[in-house]
């Protein structure tokens, strides 16, 4: 029986761990400077060149395109914070989902 129980306590853990989508840039701070951080990545060329390659009417590019758009975005976003000193390098990276 308390081989069952930590088995079970240790596959809810695990189910615990995934299913979450990764947080966009940065919702929660509300500050001028971070605005124009989310509005330049918006705006980042790496975001608009990604427009231009998704086949539209064929749902694994469309979601394939927004996916790569939330990365880049993203990483947009965290440069501009870098740049003005809001944030420091590092960290962890967020979790890619795998492609089926």
């Amino acid at each position: 029986m308390k081989p069952f129980l930590s088995s079970l306590a240790a596959i809810l853990l695990l189910a615990g761990c995934g299913g979450r989508a990764a947080p966009g840039p940065a919702a929660s701070a509300n500050s001028p400077a971070h605005a124009e951080c989310r509005a330049e990545a918006q705006r980042a060329p790496a975001v608009a060149d990604l427009s231009r390659r998704v086949v539209i009417g064929l749902p694994y590019s469309e979601d394939q395109l927004n996916q790569a758009r939330q990365e880049a975005e993203g990483r947009a976003f965290t440069d501009c914070l870098r740049r003005r000193g809001l944030v420091r390098g590092g960290g962890v990276e967020p979790l890619r989902r795998s492609a089926l």
